[in-house]
């Protein structure tokens, strides 16, 4: 099992788990495909993406059961980044966790599984 991880608004999660399905972020919709990290890239995504952020939930999704809509694309660092081209079936995620920020205004994260 391969975990990835998506960095989300918790309110924006809430309305997924109502619904039974996550949609995307609105940068999702916009690039037509749900945006994850692995646990090597997420910190970097955290501070580029998500700087000073605060409500914030981190969601870990066990990559294998997400089938051929999964693709790893490069990014214009080169690094190959997780993209699901469909909704996340909410039965792929492992766990739910809060993504506070600390008094420097970086993000604490736990401990993540590769």
């Amino acid at each position: 099992m391969a975990i990835i991880y998506k960095i989300c608004p918790a309110a924006l999660w809430a309305t997924a788990e109502k619904e039974g399905i996550f949609k995307g972020s609105p940068v999702d919709f916009e690039d037509g495909y749900i945006h994850f990290s692995t646990a090597a890239q997420v910190v970097e995504t955290a501070a580029r993406h998500f700087k000073a952020q605060p409500d914030l939930v981190l969601v870990a999704i066990d990559s294998d059961r997400l089938g051929a809509a999964l693709r790893w694309e490069k990014a214009r660092s080169g690094d190959l980044f997780p993209h699901l081209y469909e909704p996340l079936d909410l039965a792929a995620v492992r766990s739910i966790e809060t993504l506070p920020l600390g008094p420097d205004g970086h993000h604490r994260f736990p401990v993540l599984a590769a």
